[in-house]
């Protein structure tokens, strides 16, 4: 049963924090060779699953040591229709996983959360193409048809909420909380940006959040940034304009190079923890209302405790 879905706690005031880049953990410091970049495979065998709970583990434990609130977000950014399919992945076989990857944060919240540390589980939803290079941009009609399946199987676990991160274009973020709206889960779209501070689709920012709040009634429950690195977004953050009171959170990429900079490497740029973290205090000297603070490609927990340091020092 979901214990937060009625009340999502990071809306009220205080910190959440959530982990870093799984994916580029997993790679480049764990050596695991993940296909199409697909964490969620490892939950197929219990080694696999365990090693994931170990990646959460650094991450809770920053939380429980600094009386933080924490998301935790599932490894299933790839498990859609389409990318699982792409694996060899029947719409059981994503079903099965789907609800296996949120028992796997339930075990996680078991063994950390406490009274003082609240743990909000949140199915994760990636773009249906790719969130570097969207060859297409997908009607809301068709978002809303493709990602309502992965969105219901979340919604009969216990999972709290559901993330779409790396999202590129507001038809897709349109189509994505219609259908969470239509199963009664509360929904978090987190757009990416170029270099330049816009979608990839070219819209601003504002653009962008304005349209899926036009179109759906501010349903979201709020939005998030991620895979862009501030130096890529926090100009756009000096604004005052009201959109900007809709953005909650923010993960980060470690490193400043573009995403086509960063889809080519073969080697992990991990940038500076330190430097990241006074980075997150900036933007959060600018916007406040940005509570919710974690990591996306070349971030780990050392770049979480450093973004917590930083921004609790206000």
């Amino acid at each position: 049963m979901a214990k937060y879905r009625d009340q999502l706690p990071q809306l009220a005031d205080g910190i959440f924090l959530a982990d870093g880049g799984m994916e580029t953990v997993l790679t480049f410091v764990d050596g695991i060779e993940l296909r199409e970049f697909s964490a969620f495979e490892l939950l197929n065998d219990p080694s696999g699953t365990e090693r994931l709970f170990e990646y959460y583990a650094p991450h809770a434990k920053i939380a429980v040591e600094h009386k933080t609130g924490f998301i935790l977000d599932s490894p299933t950014w790839r498990a859609s229709v389409d990318w699982g399919k792409k694996l060899g992945y029947s719409i059981p076989d994503l079903e099965r996983i789907n609800l296996q990857s949120i028992e796997l944060l339930v075990r996680v919240r078991e063994r950390y959360e406490n009274e003082s540390c609240k743990f909000v589980i949140s199915g994760t939803i990636g773009p249906q193409g790719d969130g570097y290079r969207p060859a297409q941009l997908f009607s809301e009609q068709e978002a809303e048809a493709y990602h309502v399946r992965q969105i219901k199987t979340f919604a009969a676990s216990a999972a709290d909420m559901v993330t779409a991160f790396t999202i590129t274009h507001s038809g897709e973020a349109i189509g994505i909380v219609r259908a969470a709206a239509s199963t009664g889960m509360p929904v978090v779209i987190s757009f990416t940006v170029e270099t330049d501070g816009n979608l990839p689709s070219g819209e601003t920012l504002s653009q962008a959040v304005e349209a899926v709040d036009h179109a759906t009634g501010n349903t979201a429950a709020y939005y998030m940034l991620n895979c862009a690195h501030p130096l890529h977004f926090e100009h756009v953050l000096c604004s005052d304009e009201p959109w900007t009171e809709r953005l909650l959170g923010i993960r980060a990429n470690a490193s400043s190079k573009s995403h086509a900079e960063l889809d080519a490497s073969d080697v992990l740029d991990d940038g500076d923890p330190e430097e990241l973290g006074q980075q997150y205090r900036r933007m959060r000297e600018a916007l406040p209302n940005v509570n919710i603070l974690g990591g996306c490609c070349g971030t780990d927990h050392r770049h979480i405790e450093a973004i917590y340091r930083a921004c609790a020092t206000d």
